[in-house]
């Protein structure tokens, strides 16, 4: 539909820069790429574009965003997942910690429960595991081990996202509802926790021996992320675009703390219960990925937003 205002020349230059995009990014056309409005996709890149490295940040959800959701038919750990291990937790703790898992993490997935439904029952869940958790004294030096142990597999394509974010200085802020201290842990031994790197979770609180006595500052879950952003977004002042990767709803509230932001594209990982929860992921991420495991189609927008400006002023 044409737009009577706009004169013909710039009709045309927009036409010029939508086949541009289409072209320089074919994976976006992928049938396991959803988008519910194209053209706002490709004008919020071309935007972010012409700004380039000096006004992008970066921010990301960890577990099943930048980790893997399955791997050959298994499911992949979470940060949680991988402290059940007998060399942390005994058997009766792994049972209540599973039991949790089949109670809760239906209801955080369940796409007819408003985000204001699910919170409290978020709280709960996480406040349950974290005492189990306390109560098996955890020792801060089996950690490095059981997290090498654990199966955790970051996206395929992880590697190159990070060290591009790296190379250009690009800030690449992690939230996760996880164990920040298990997070770290699996970004160091990818050889991928670079300086532009940081992480906002839920960390252990170990005293002076070495055993995990409780858990440090406010409780961090799917639905709060928000009240994080808000106590860090003065960090990252000065960088108007913003690049938002998560796997639930929830994470679309991690740049709310953000002041002065210009362009936030949202790319959204859905990983389960695709029929279900299509519906709702289109209409408020505006990239929804089905079933991907890896950082292919991220890893295609930054390298344009982060191509240099003059091979956009040639081409165009």
């Amino acid at each position: 539909m044409q737009i009577p205002w706009i004169s013909t020349p710039i009709r045309s230059v927009l036409a010029i820069w939508h086949q541009f995009i289409k072209n320089e990014i074919p994976e976006l056309s992928k049938c396991s790429v959803l988008m519910r409005d194209r053209a706002r996709v490709e004008e919020t890149i071309y935007s972010m574009k012409r700004t380039g490295p000096s006004g992008l940040q970066v921010i990301s959800d960890f577990d099943m965003t930048l980790t893997r959701f399955s791997y050959k038919g298994q499911r992949v750990p979470t940060t949680h997942n991988i402290l059940d291990n007998r060399l942390l937790i005994d058997e009766d703790c792994e049972k209540k910690i599973k039991r949790l898992l089949n109670t809760y993490y239906p209801i955080e997935i369940d796409a007819q429960l408003s985000p204001e439904q699910k919170q409290p029952l978020m709280v709960e869940w996480w406040s349950k595991v974290h005492e189990l958790l306390i109560e098996q004294k955890i020792r801060k030096n089996m950690l490095e081990r059981v997290v090498r142990e654990s199966g955790s597999r970051l996206r395929e394509g992880y590697r190159e996202f990070f060290d591009l974010l790296s190379e250009l200085q690009v800030p690449l802020l992690i939230f996760s509802a996880g164990i920040g201290d298990v997070l770290e842990e699996v970004i160091r031994q990818n050889n991928v926790f670079h300086p532009n790197v940081n992480v906002i979770s839920n960390y252990m609180d170990f005293d002076a021996a070495g055993v995990l006595q409780a858990f440090k500052g406010q409780l961090i879950h799917t639905f709060n992320k928000r009240e994080g952003a808000l106590l860090h977004g003065a960090r990252l002042r000065g960088r108007p675009n913003v690049l938002l990767l998560g796997d639930s709803l929830g994470d679309l509230n991690m740049a709310d703390g953000l002041s002065n932001t210009e362009h936030i594209l949202t790319i959204g990982f859905l990983n389960d219960q695709v029929e279900e929860r299509k519906e709702s992921y289109v209409k408020s991420f505006d990239i929804v990925l089905v079933k991907d495991e890896t950082l292919e189609i991220p890893n295609v927008i930054l390298k344009n937003i982060l191509k240099p400006q003059v091979r956009w002023s040639k081409r165009l």
